[in-house]
């Protein structure tokens, strides 16, 4: 997780030798002890109280809902769980402490217990990033794809949720083998990477960092729904009030998405290039809580821009709170595939080609295998073939939208 500066309050009642050592080292040979005032400490204290409280209990949610619901257990929302398990593990096992840190006004576990909380809290915000950039690739990958999308097919998805705790174990490991290190940061209530050291051992490993944890994912992200968003917009020569509704509507979710990532996690890429490049003491500690607090708030963030706007998701949820089976709307699940190829050829027979799939990613929230609701102005014409049971065939479902008049 990349997080801002590392100052030196609260030494006092720190690690004598880790003070001793970042006073020599980590400030360029400057001791930099200012704190927070007790207001301010209380001020974190209850942001951390707020974001820990509601990061929990949506996370648990979200992982109630899928294990509850058959419906929801597809592969792209086997992702969605990845994200939800490393922003709750963020709850479980940083947010306690440093809330209760900042109610003290001090560092409460010692040397050892900073060390682990800053591994262990770098570990899953490294983890939930590249599984929103695997999760916006998988969504674009599905679009572009030649052959049909298999619903049932877990093994690229697994693989995308090793790769991203592997790739997240890359980066965080090598602190805790002197490729940089974990210490106290801000005013001394929280612990991650120390961004303020010199050296060129801690300079490479933060410039490798911001590129490989920040820069990339993020550019992954854009450029995949970015992608979606221009297929989106081939459908205008379908129907222009509908294409207007669904091009909105994916823009409006591609642009919240974008926004929070930013909001989240720019500020700590900003940060910790001004502490590392920056004189001593250019961050201060009142400046440097504002972006831990920001990106602890993406763990109760995903959940709501990633599951609860996915109509999928927020049809069990209601089902959940009034007991009842979740409805299905106008979604249509084959038996086993969905047929993106033929649909793409449904598409290409026409005076002006179309590509007709383009609904399915209308509804960025939703697996592959449904098809959301059309427009209004947009009248499904549904062929529905089912070959014999002996031959296994998947349903082929075509949609051929009417012009208006």
């Amino acid at each position: 997780m990349i997080v801002s500066n590392v100052s030196l309050s609260g030494c006092a009642d720190f690690n004598s030798a880790l003070c001793a050592g970042a006073g020599e080292g980590h400030l360029g040979g400057g001791s930099y002890r200012t704190t927070l005032t007790p207001t301010g400490n209380l001020v974190v204290a209850v942001c951390l109280g707020f974001i820990g409280t509601f990061g929990l209990i949506n996370n648990l949610l979200v992982l109630v809902l899928f294990c509850r619901y058959k419906m929801l257990r597809s592969p792209i929302n086997l992702l969605l769980m990845n994200i939800s398990i490393s922003d709750l593990l963020v709850c479980v096992l940083g947010t306690p402490f440093s809330f209760a840190a900042s109610t003290q006004g001090r560092w409460l576990i010692g040397e050892r217990g900073c060390v682990w909380y800053g591994f262990a809290n770098s570990l899953c915000g490294i983890v939930s990033l590249i599984s929103l950039a695997v999760l916006s690739y998988e969504r674009y990958s599905t679009m572009m794809a030649p052959t049909e999308a298999d619903s049932s097919n877990y093994r690229k998805i697994s693989l995308g949720i090793i790769m991203s705790w592997a790739y997240s174990l890359i980066w965080t490991l090598p602190p805790l083998f002197g490729w940089s290190h974990y210490g106290p940061e801000g005013p001394g209530t929280t612990c991650s990477v120390d961004w303020t050291a010199k050296t060129a051992n801690n300079i490479s490993y933060i410039i490798c960092l911001f590129i490989f944890c920040l820069i990339v994912p993020f550019l992954v992200i854009v450029f995949c729904y970015g992608k979606l968003l221009s297929a989106i917009r081939q459908v205008s020569g379908i129907n222009a009030s509908m294409s207007r509704k669904r091009e909105q509507r994916v823009l409006f979710m591609v642009v919240i998405m974008v926004m929070c990532y930013l909001i989240c996690w720019l500020p700590y890429g900003i940060m910790a290039l001004l502490a590392t490049f920056g004189p001593p003491g250019l961050v201060t500690p009142e400046a440097s809580i504002i972006p831990s607090v920001l990106a602890k708030t993406s763990t109760v963030i995903n959940p709501v821009i990633y599951v609860f706007m996915n109509k999928q998701f927020y049809r069990c949820f209601q089902a959940l709170l009034q007991c009842e089976a979740p409805r299905r709307g106008s979604s249509l699940k084959s038996s086993s595939k969905v047929p993106t190829k033929a649909m793409r050829g449904v598409a290409g027979t026409g005076p002006r080609r179309t590509n007709n799939f383009l609904f399915m990613v209308a509804s960025l929230g939703q697996p592959a295998a449904t098809v959301p609701q059309l427009g209004l102005s947009c009248e499904p014409t549904i062929d529905i073939t089912k070959a014999p049971s002996s031959d296994n065939k998947p349903v082929v479902v075509s949609l051929v939208a009417h012009r208006d008049g």
